[in-house]
């Protein structure tokens, strides 16, 4: 699983066609095996998104090959910027080089062109570079990949010193290697939602909230919502929830904050993890729900995806005892003042109320005062699973602003 990131750290779609690719994973080297090159659901996915791949790694280490292959295998829906061309020397330095601007521009061309799929050939070696690199990947609402080669030599400065085409001494590539060697994590882990899966998705959410607002039963709850002021001909939800997630939509997972949040580097070293990173799912999505608060999409996970969900992501109280993936979800809205994690805690309140009900432990008088509203809504989206980096911010892509951890999926 790679990891990815972007600086705000996933009547739907249609079944994927698969096509057969140029090579087969049996005919491709170990060292070129990734799901973004072998998995078919993965590649569809990838392409009807918004996805910047950031290679990293040692001169010599096989970027350069990892690139092509990336290329080969999207096509026309793919672009290469590799920054030897750009004739930059790959080397511990005090200050990024000027002609990186020149690097940038035609980075930001394809951004503008909204290029499928934008693959940045470099060692990426420095932090401040990336934090450039997370700016405008941010700025124009593209999911962020780290890939790196996976050649036996790519940590072997002896090795890569015959490699290299810049000629670098294995003194000088071993003073590169401490910063390629630390792992960075993500704002958290999450699944991101391709483009187009994320429109239809909150046109299913506008709809469901537009729908709602006329429903006579629902005006009589109008006390509910205080800055409501008419609810007579209708109750104008849209306004109401006036906080709306930018960009991609997407289902964290393990929120991390940058290695800080406990249980961090445990849950990123989880094989499962690694290997679902950058891969490509398809979530179920059962139902839609509003409260007071928030209105979002309540997510089933399968088995598979139920391996990425953290032990403890569905307990409020260490008491609580839910079903695991109970908290699994999709934020679509929030009341002005509220925070988008209020969500989880919202749809953890409805579960809990449901597992009440069914054993008949719930008052008449304790259904009247729980006025939340669940509509079921069963429905499939293409997502992808990944690390994402908002930062400052809050999605599992980037770093700073940017930071979260992203797997691909759809719905």
């Amino acid at each position: 699983m790679n990891r990815g990131f972007s600086k705000k750290s996933h009547t739907f779609l249609p079944k994927i066609f698969r096509k057969m690719s140029t090579q087969s994973a049996k005919e491709r080297p170990e060292s070129l095996r990734f799901p973004f090159l072998d998995d078919e659901d993965t590649i569809s996915t990838l392409k009807e998104s918004k996805t910047l791949f950031i290679l990293r790694g040692l001169p010599g280490s096989g970027k350069s090959t990892l690139a092509q292959a990336i290329h080969d295998r999207y096509k026309d829906a793919c672009k290469v910027i590799s920054v030897d061309h750009y004739k930059i020397t790959p080397l511990i330095r005090s200050s990024i080089p000027e002609e990186y601007s020149k690097v940038d521009e035609d980075l930001v061309d394809y951004c503008k062109r909204e290029i499928s799929v934008i693959v940045l050939d470099d060692t990426h070696h420095e932090r401040e570079r990336l934090d450039q690199l997370f700016d405008i990947a941010d700025k124009y609402r593209y999911k962020v990949i780290f890939a790196e080669p996976k050649t036996p030599w790519r940590l072997d400065c002896p090795q890569l010193k015959d490699k290299n085409q810049w000629k670098l001494s294995a003194e000088e590539l071993k003073k590169m290697k401490p910063s390629l060697e630390k792992e960075f994590l993500p704002m958290y882990f999450g699944w991101f939602l391709s483009k187009r899966s994320s429109e239809i998705l909150r046109k299913a959410g506008q709809a469901f909230l537009d729908e709602l607002g006329s429903l006579k039963a629902f005006k009589k709850e109008s006390k509910y919502f205080p800055s409501v002021e008419d609810p007579k001909i209708k109750i104008d939800l849209t306004s109401y929830f006036v906080k709306r997630p930018p960009g991609v939509l997407h289902c964290t997972t393990k929120y991390t904050e940058f290695g800080k949040a406990a249980g961090a580097e445990e849950y990123a070293q989880q094989e499962a993890v690694k290997a679902a990173y950058g891969k490509g799912f398809t979530l179920s999505i059962s139902a839609l729900f509003i409260t007071t608060k928030t209105v979002g999409a309540r997510i089933e996970l399968s088995e598979q995806q139920l391996l990425l969900w953290p032990g403890d992501a569905d307990k409020i109280l260490p008491t609580d005892n839910l079903p695991r993936g109970s908290r699994a979800h999709i934020t679509l809205g929030c009341a002005n003042g509220v925070e988008a994690v209020q969500t989880g805690l919202d749809l953890l309140e409805f579960v809990k109320l449901e597992k009440r009900e069914a054993s008949g432990e719930l008052s008449a008088s304790e259904k009247e005062e729980n006025k939340q509203l669940l509509t079921e809504t069963a429905t499939d989206f293409n997502v992808s699973f990944g690390g994402n980096q908002l930062g400052r911010s809050a999605c599992f892509l980037p770093w700073r602003k940017i930071n979260s951890g992203a797997f691909i999926a759809s719905l």
